[in-house]
C-alpha cells in the first residue's frame, strides 16, 4: 500500500502539495485526478522517491519512500515526458533497466515491443510522442515492480492503443498483483479502468473514494410524472443532488441505494421511469458540488 501522511512539498513560494493524507490500496487501479498544477506529478515523484516531502511522509508498504532503497525498487515511475538516454535504442534501455531491476523480464519486454510494432534497434530520438509513451510503459511493465506510477499515461496514445494498455494492466494485475497509479487531468480517460479515485485541487485532496462505493450511493433517474402534484410529492421524498426538466421529462441525480430509489419511484404516479448509468464525470460533479466545488470548471472547462 502507498500511504501519504500529512505530506507537503513546496518549490520556492509555490506550495505544490499541502498536507495531503490518503491511501492507495494494493491490486487496485488508483486514479489521481486534477488540473495542471494540482500536485499530481509531485505526489507521484514523492512516492517514487525522486522527491522528499518537506513535511509529513510517503510510505511504500510501510517503508519511507525517500529513505528506503527497497521501497524505491517496488515502484516504476513513468513521467509525463519519459526520459531516455541520448541516441539510445529500446535494446539499450532494456540493458539499463535489467541492471536496475533484478526481476526485469527481458522476454516480456521484447514480446511487447513486437506487439506494439516498435523496432528494438531504432533510435528512440526518432520515435513519435506516442511511441515513446508506449516504450516507457513497456519498460515499466517489464520491470515487474509492484507499483507502476503513471503520469498522464494515455496522453498521446490513440484510442486503440489506450485500450491495449488497459488490457495489459488488467492482465498484469491478475497475473502478479500489479498496482497501477494513474495521474490524469481528464476524467473520461479513467472512466472504465479505475477502482478508486482521488481528486486533487491546488495541492490538496478534495475527495478520495472507492468508485463502486460512490456508484452505490448515488443514482440517476429519468421519469415522466402523471401530474405536477405527483412530481412535487415525489421530489419532496428524494435527496436530490441535481435536477433537470425538459418538457415533461425529469432527470434526477439522487442520493440513496438503487433498490431504495427504485421502490420510491415504483410507488409514485409516473407514466414511466428508468435508472440510468452514471458516468465518472457525473459522480464527481455531484460529490464535489456538495463541498462547494465546481468540478466541471476544475477539470472539464
Amino acid at each position: 500500500m502507498i500511504e501519504l501522511r500529512n505530506a507537503s512539498k513546496s518549490f520556492g513560494r509555490t506550495e505544490a502539495v499541502k498536507n495531503v493524507s490518503f491511501r492507495m490500496k494494493e491490486e487496485n487501479v488508483f486514479g489521481l485526478i486534477g488540473t495542471n498544477g494540482a500536485g499530481k506529478s509531485t505526489i507521484l515523484r514523492m512516492a517514487a522517491g525522486v522527491l522528499k516531502p518537506d513535511e509529513g511522509m510517503v510510505l511504500i508498504d510501510g517503508m519511507n519512500a525517500g529513505d528506503s532503497v527497497d521501497a524505491r525498487r517496488r515502484c516504476f515511475f513513468i513521467p509525463d515526458e519519459p526520459y531516455f538516454f541520448a541516441h539510445a535504442t529500446p535494446r539499450d534501455m532494456e540493458r539499463y533497466y535489467s541492471s536496475v531491476y533484478d526481476r526485469f523480464n527481458r522476454e516480456l519486454f521484447y514480446m511487447y515491443l513486437a506487439s506494439f510494432g516498435l523496432d528494438s534497434r531504432r533510435k528512440i530520438d526518432s520515435f513519435s510522442k506516442g511511441m515513446k509513451k508506449q516504450l516507457a510503459l513497456i519498460c515499466g511493465i517489464s520491470s515487474q515492480t509492484k507499483y507502476l506510477l503513471c503520469d498522464e499515461t494515455f496522453d498521446g496514445l490513440d484510442p486503440v492503443m489506450r485500450q491495449g494498455v488497459k488490457s495489459i494492466f488488467a492482465q498484469e494485475m491478475e497475473r502478479r498483483g500489479l498496482t497501477p497509479v494513474i495521474a490524469s487531468h481528464n476524467l473520461r480517460e479513467l472512466e472504465d479502468i479505475c477502482d478508486h479515485v482521488g481528486l486533487l485541487h491546488q495541492g490538496g485532496i478534495l475527495l478520495s473514494k472507492d468508485l463502486e462505493e460512490m456508484k452505490c450511493g448515488i443514482q440517476k433517474v429519468q421519469c415522466v410524472f402523471s401530474s405536477e402534484e405527483e412530481a412535487a410529492r415525489t421530489i419532496s421524498r428524494l435527496t436530490v443532488v441535481r435536477q433537470e426538466k425538459r418538457g415533461s421529462l425529469y432527470t434526477f441525480t439522487v442520493r440513496g441505494e438503487r433498490d431504495e430509489v427504485l421502490s420510491l419511484f415504483a410507488e409514485a404516479g409516473t407514466h414511466f421511469y428508468e435508472v440510468l448509468p452514471l458516468s465518472l464525470e457525473e459522480i464527481f460533479i455531484s460529490e464535489t458540488e456538495v463541498k462547494g466545488y465546481d468540478v466541471k470548471r476544475l477539470l472539464l472547462g
